[in-house]
């Protein structure tokens, strides 16, 4: 939780702000709010609340059916509601699904309400929320959790549900990956459909994105983590299709599966709808928080601008600056966040991969496949590339690390997804030379997926077994690469102080289990200053 320096942990109302006392989510079921409550975007004087309604049983999501209803909502300083601190009401209807945005302003910075929705007499499950703190506040300590990459064909969400038992997180970043456009039967756990998609084929259409939008909104352990904490995402690319760029997909047919304007524009209008973020279609997807004196997040919209990948063109020069990964304006705002920063830690919510990664010459044709697989390279004059990631982009990242270096700028961190692994790197300068000679810039922690996946899965061999040893090849051929993990699943808990970031890797016991287990795998530091990553013990 927020730790303002020098006090102990905040209070409202006589109520101690804990998430822990969270009554339950009882209406889970109801004839009205079958999606849940959810919370977003916080800002120090104000919080973005969800919930999608059901008015009749007919009128299911992306069926276009059901007239316009109001709901009203409420934002209260204590669980009972005596303290009502906004109440509103809002008009939904089939143009935006039935579902319900509200951005109740005027509150108090770094403060723990309660909300909740009523329609038709109907009430909804109550859900717990926390406004930022005030700017240039100080603070000891902000705690996230950290996730990506949740496909409901390949196992059941309870990474979602031990985050939503801690009671200690301030936020939740979700950093791409919310949900996948499969079919059934086309990505799921090895060869295991643990949970059917619908609708049943790839989503391509905007009935589609919602229909499958609403069934992931449908999952108990999601909309617990969802009534329990704010959440701050991104998008990356399966909220639309596998390797979206601005002008197509890699599992996109043109054509065959419509117009991919039409097709992007649909995946991003249900992605307004149906998450708790403060974007409308045809708006700006990245934005910045600020977290008083110690730390801003700013969040990437890595897909919407970025050119073509390398691999998927006939020829093309990974260092070509024509081509971007982030689009000019976005990279602009990206620079200027860094050098007029008035927080400490500029933390950046990196949908892909920006450290380099060398691929190592001594792995066998199985494991080459399977990295191949896992990380979708290309080979580029005989070198393989992970060009979806910043490596296909090397003149943007250039910009980035030049931009760091030369401006002195300290304490970034990339908080990074997508890859269905966790690593720990510093990023070099110069990656040719360093450690040797050359100096880090920044650091980059990425989480493993929730249930996608991993190297292990496409081996098809034992968890922590074939991966070990190309996990060693990776890290000897990638000397700034301090950790990686290519085969669990879990989440990421990240934990800021003026001292350090620290992230600890939770690791799940079985993905397609309701009832897994998760147990903490490792922890790495970064202290302030060093622009390093070391193991804790």
């Amino acid at each position: 939780m927020f730790v303002v320096a020098g006090a102990a942990a905040a209070t409202v109302g006589g109520e101690e702000a804990s998430y822990a006392a969270i009554p339950p989510a009882s209406g889970l079921g109801s004839t009205r709010f079958h999606h849940g409550v959810a919370s977003g975007d916080p800002l120090p004087d104000a919080i973005l609340l969800w919930t999608r309604v059901t008015p009749t049983s007919a009128d299911v999501p992306g069926s276009g059916l059901g007239a316009d209803v109001a709901v009203t909502w409420e934002l209260a300083e204590d669980s009972g509601f005596l303290r009502v601190a906004a109440r509103g009401t809002v008009i939904t209807g089939v143009d935006r699904d039935h579902t319900v945005k509200a951005t109740p302003t005027g509150l108090r910075a770094a403060t723990s309400y309660w909300f909740r929705f009523t329609s038709d007499g109907v009430t909804s499950p109550v859900g717990r929320t926390k406004t930022a703190p005030a700017a240039g506040a100080a603070l000891d300590r902000l705690r996230l959790g950290i996730v990506s990459c949740a496909n409901l064909q390949a196992g059941f969400f309870t990474a979602y549900r031990h985050l939503a038992d801690r009671g200690d997180l301030d936020v939740v970043l979700h950093l791409g990956d919310y949900l996948y456009e499969y079919g059934v039967g086309e990505y799921q756990a090895r060869d295991l459909v643990v949970r059917p998609h619908d609708p049943t084929n790839e989503m391509t259409t905007l009935e589609h994105y919602r229909r499958r939008h609403a069934q992931y909104k449908g999952d108990h352990d999601l909309q617990a983590l969802h009534a329990a904490v704010p959440f701050i995402v991104t998008w990356d690319d399966h909220e639309s299709a596998n390797d979206a760029w601005s002008g197509g997909a890699e599992n996109h047919t043109e054509g065959a599966e419509g117009i991919w304007k039409e097709r992007q524009a649909a995946s991003m209008q249900a992605y307004a709808e149906w998450m708790p973020v403060r974007y409308e279609l045809g708006g700006q997807l990245y934005r910045r928080f600020g977290f008083g004196a110690l730390a801003s997040i700013s969040m990437l919209d890595l897909r919407s601008y970025r050119s073509q990948q390398a691999a998927n063109m006939v020829s093309a020069d990974i260092s070509s600056p024509d081509r971007t990964i982030t689009g000019a304006a976005q990279m602009d705002w990206l620079l200027d966040g860094f050098t007029q920063a008035a927080s400490q830690w500029k933390l950046v919510g990196n949908p892909v991969m920006i450290a380099p990664v060398r691929f190592p010459s001594t792995l066998s044709t199985a494991e080459i496949g399977g990295v191949q697989a896992l990380l979708g390279t290309t080979t580029i004059d005989g070198v393989p590339y992970n060009v979806d990631q910043w490596d296909g982009y090397t003149a943007d990242r250039s910009r980035v690390i030049g931009h760091l270096r030369d401006h002195g700028v300290t304490d970034t961190v990339f908080l990074t997804g997508d890859i269905h692994s966790g690593w720990a790197c510093d990023i070099p300068a110069d990656p040719l030379t360093y450690p040797t000679t050359g100096t880090s810039v920044a650091t980059e922690l990425v989480c493993t997926s929730v249930t996608s996946d991993n190297l292990d899965d496409i081996l098809g061999v034992p968890p922590r077994t074939g991966s070990i040893a190309v996990e060693t090849a990776f890290r000897a051929a990638n000397p700034h690469v301090k950790y990686l993990d290519f085969d669990s699943h879990g989440f990421s808990v990240l934990d800021v102080s003026p001292a350090a970031v620290r992230m600890d890797w939770y690791v799940l016991s079985e993905r397609t289990s309701p009832t897994s287990t998760s147990s903490l795998s490792t922890s790495f530091r970064v202290a302030a200053g060093t622009q390093k990553v070391s193991a804790l013990a």
